[in-house]
């Protein structure tokens, strides 16, 4: 599984999003993490970058939405409750690297 993660320099959501993810693939020899720095928004639009972060699992964005626009501006993600953060729950990630997506 390859994650990559897209985001402007010095996200302020990066560092609970990493520790987030790297809690969950701990000890998974399959998975490979990549961060990218996007600061432009051609090179938003051609990495599918729709805010930062932005999450993609084997090229594949399991929390887009069609209506957003690659974009360098800050994302936010509503979590099962509604309540917005600056990057998905434990939960939803979780979720999101099964192999099924669900």
């Amino acid at each position: 599984m390859e994650i990559r993660l897209l985001h402007v320099p010095d996200c302020p959501s990066m560092a609970l999003l990493t520790t987030r993810l790297s809690e969950l693939v701990a000890g998974r020899q399959d998975v490979d993490i990549e961060s990218l720095e996007v600061d432009d928004d051609d090179r938003a639009a051609t990495l599918g970058m729709t805010g930062s972060p932005t999450i993609l699992i084997d090229g594949v964005d399991p929390f887009g939405e069609p209506e957003r626009s690659p974009s360098v501006s800050c994302r936010l993600y509503r979590d099962e409750e509604g309540r917005l953060s600056g990057v998905p729950s434990a939960a939803m990630l979780r979720n999101a690297l099964q192999p099924d997506g669900s």
